[in-house]
């Protein structure tokens, strides 16, 4: 199939495709005559597996590691589940940083009980204030 028909079956752009074929991530294709790529069922398996990861938030960097382990399957996944692991450990973080944005512009919400004019503002006027750091 040509990377339009790969990218359709996909839900992927085609710069996407190239993308991940320049990073590594995807093999290259074989070449028509007409110098097209072109990409076989193992491609397409492939590129579902990397949007699912990224649908997870992973990068690339994480992405690579489990295409290697992927690409290995008679050796031990331990170190998938050290991946998986780290990165449930970055989001746990992340929604930790989260809450705090949402607890911090809550306090600054809360300080405007009624509408003013801007001058007279606390959310405004509390945004001018530095914040202590986190």
């Amino acid at each position: 199939m040509k990377i339009g028909q790969l990218a359709a079956l996909t839900g992927s752009q085609a710069e996407t495709i190239r993308f991940y074929e320049q990073r590594g991530l995807l093999p290259p294709p074989l070449r028509a005559d007409n110098n097209y790529r072109l990409y076989g069922p193992a491609h397409a398996e492939r590129l579902h597996f990397i949007r699912r990861c990224r649908a997870l938030g992973m990068s690339l960097d994480e992405v690579q590691a489990l295409l290697g382990f992927h690409d290995r399957p008679d050796e031990p996944c331990g170190g998938v589940n050290d991946l998986v692991d780290g990165h449930i450990g970055a989001i746990d973080r992340q929604i930790a940083e989260l809450n705090a944005l949402r607890d911090e512009l809550s306090r600054l919400r809360a300080r405007c009980v009624s509408p003013r004019q801007a001058g007279q503002c606390e959310i405004l006027k509390g945004l001018g204030v530095p914040s202590s750091p986190a």
